[in-house]
């Protein structure tokens, strides 16, 4: 229900908003020239189209429309799979679905690869006359095989019978198959496999193990047939099963023929054996020749016309198998794009993106559940509230040697076994966070870590990177001194410096936000440096002629006209750190949104995988936002001179 009104409410939104946007283009002034920035103004009803379009997108190619207004469809399909896999077989006999018969495509292949034996052995410079002579007869005899299997008089009656039986079936199958009550379940049988179908859960639906709190799917697509359509479809399918079975254990093997391949294979092995160790090319030659009559030999060969009434039989069935389909063809070619449901035996899978690309209703529903401490990801939610006592804070931010430079002792139990406190035991408490005030909302889980990490690297950066890049752009020995260093370290990869990181400083938060932070720092140098020597000179005399100090012209004139560069740098840096981050956590990390990445990809769960990349989209969209309304704001002098 939900994809339902989702879909619709897009609809409307992007009809409406292109609308509007129309409006706004009729109404818009004449003299608002092509190239005019005033232009690109606004547009908010643009941005809902973008995103309206891009949700849509992934609504479709996810299969998550079929599913929200077809539930059932994949079970159904996942029923028609059941009977293509099983009429395959058959099919794949007949010019039905290829150019030909399989058994001509047979001959023919055969023949050929056993002329270019002959012609190999006829050129070989290796084997003497009589070896040629030999080999060559083996070739021929096996060649005198196959009309010992197309002449119609020389089939057995037995085998004409089996083929008469194989497609009454056939036509039994298809006329029960077109009966509205087919397969004539009874009320037990119904009862069992409405039972098995509520067990087997819905379609891609997630679900949380009771007992471990962990989330689990159900099989991809239910396999058990939930709809009477479905039913009819999978009961087709084990008949036609049987029936398949039944015909690919057939041979058209008469008396002529058996006793032909076993005499070439008793030939064929006594020439084998009275060959010496320096014959070895003869032997393999002699050894390909009879592979070749094996495979002749488990071939389905029959006589010309021979299967012509059973050709027919699965075209027929092949026909009511579309018209019973009826809508669910359609359903399948509009709302299955890029693939479709299959079958192997049994089991049934989506092959598409619906496979890789999931539904966004799952991942809603899995990103919730993930964001519960209840079940979370490796028993860490992904974002989540608790609250935490302002003394723990407080501990944490002060040092605990606060407490050792107070003069005298801390207490010492006495012979009554008890510990009285004095004034050094109680600072000591206080540093240490052991006591209680009032607890506050904290937030925690694999987000905030991962979001922390990036902001504190960020921070660090823009605290030690601005001042620095200001004054290596106002200063010729700053810039000659640092640069050769920034320069140097810089073209390096962060990947690069992070086993090194990692190792000296551990896979705790502190080798990452130093990792962070010397991704973040050159390019907040390169960024403030390049505003501080960008400073236009009319400005700077401006504000000497009217008396301003260094300290003045720093504030009012460098500074301001470097802002931009600055924040520009802080989004360029921003993007970088995360995706530095999300690599470092893939290569060592306990918590945060790369190390549930990470572990996603190892099982293969691929909702989890693209929540991950929501999520970094979403954090890193936020920053950038954040940074552009600050822009907006606070430099409205930004590129006008």
């Amino acid at each position: 229900m939900l994809t339902q009104i989702v879909t619709f409410l897009i609809f409307v939104a992007i009809s409406g908003c292109i609308l509007y946007g129309r409006k706004l283009i009729r109404t818009e002034k004449v003299d608002a020239v092509f190239g005019n920035p005033e232009r690109a103004k606004g547009g908010v009803h643009w941005v809902i189209v973008g995103s309206s379009a891009i949700l849509l997108t992934w609504l479709y190619y996810s299969w998550d429309i079929a599913k929200g207004f077809y539930p059932q469809s994949a079970n159904e399909l996942c029923q028609v799979a059941k009977v293509n896999d099983s009429l395959l077989g058959l099919k794949y006999q007949f010019p039905i679905t290829e150019r030909q018969f399989k058994s001509t495509y047979q001959i023919k292949n055969e023949n050929e690869n056993l002329e270019l034996v002959k012609i190999d052995i006829q050129n070989s410079t290796l084997l003497n006359n009589q070896e040629k002579n030999q080999l060559i007869g083996f070739a021929n005899s096996t060649i005198n095989l196959v009309p010992l299997l197309t002449n119609q008089d020389l089939m057995e009656i037995d085998t004409k019978r089996q083929i008469d039986e194989i497609t009454e079936e056939i036509k039994f199958l298809t006329s029960n198959f077109i009966k509205p009550d087919y397969p004539f379940e009874t009320d037990s049988e119904r009862a069992t496999r409405l039972k098995a179908v509520e067990e087997q859960g819905g379609w891609s639906l997630v679900k949380v193990d009771a007992g471990s709190g962990s989330i689990e799917n159900t099989i991809e697509v239910p396999n058990v047939a939930a709809t009477d359509r479905g039913l009819k479809f999978h009961a087709a399918a084990q008949e036609l099963k049987l029936i398949s079975d039944k015909f690919f254990k057939l041979r058209n093997h008469n008396p002529q023929f058996k006793s032909s391949i076993k005499q070439i294979k008793d030939d064929v092995k006594a020439y084998r054996k009275s060959l010496s160790d320096s014959q070895e090319l003869a032997s393999t030659y002699a050894k390909d020749i009879v592979k070749i009559a094996r495979r002749i030999e488990f071939a389905s060969i029959y006589p010309p016309n021979t299967l012509n009434e059973m050709q027919n039989a699965i075209i027929e069935f092949n026909d009511a198998l579309k018209t019973e389909q009826g809508g669910l063809r359609f359903i399948d070619i509009f709302l299955f794009p890029t693939g479709t449901i299959v079958a192997s035996g049994d089991n049934c899978s989506e092959q598409g993106t619906g496979r890789w690309l999931p539904k966004p209703s799952d991942t809603f529903n899995k990103f919730v559940l993930m964001l519960k401490p209840s079940v979370g990801y490796k028993d860490v939610p992904l974002l989540w509230i608790e609250l935490v006592d302002v003394s723990k804070m407080i501990g944490f931010l002060l040092p605990d040697w606060i407490a050792d430079i107070l003069p005298g002792e801390y207490p010492v139990h006495t012979k009554d076994g008890k510990v009285e406190q004095n004034f050094k035991g109680g600072v000591l408490k206080i540093v240490t966070g052991d006591f209680e005030l009032f607890k506050v909302p904290v937030p925690y889980g694999h987000i905030w870590d991962s979001f922390m990490r990036v902001f504190l690297g960020l921070v660090f950066g823009i605290i030690i990177g601005v001042p620095l890049g200001l004054f290596m752009g106002l200063n010729r020995f700053a810039k000659g001194f640092f640069d050769p260093l920034i320069e140097l370290y810089r073209p390096v990869p962060p990947l690069a410096w992070a086993p090194l990181i990692i190792s000296v400083l551990g896979i705790d938060n502190s080798g990452k936000i130093f990792l962070l932070f010397m991704v973040s720092l050159s390019i907040m140098i390169i960024s403030a440096r390049a505003g501080a020597s960008g400073t236009q000179l009319s400005k700077i005399h401006a504000a000497h002629s009217l008396g301003a100090s260094k300290k003045q012209i720093l504030r009012y004139v460098i500074f301001p006209n470097s802002l931009p560069e600055i924040l520009t740098g802080i989004r360029v840096a921003v993007g970088m750190c995360w995706g530095t981050l999300v690599a470092a956590e893939f290569l060592a990390g306990t918590t945060g949104i790369g190390f549930v990445e990470n572990v996603a990809k190892k099982y293969f769960q691929y909702e989890v995988i693209w929540i991950t990349i929501f999520i970094m989209g979403m954090l890193g969209l936020l920053f950038d936002v954040t940074l552009r309304k600050l822009i907006d704001k606070y430099i409205p002098w930004r590129g006008k001179g």
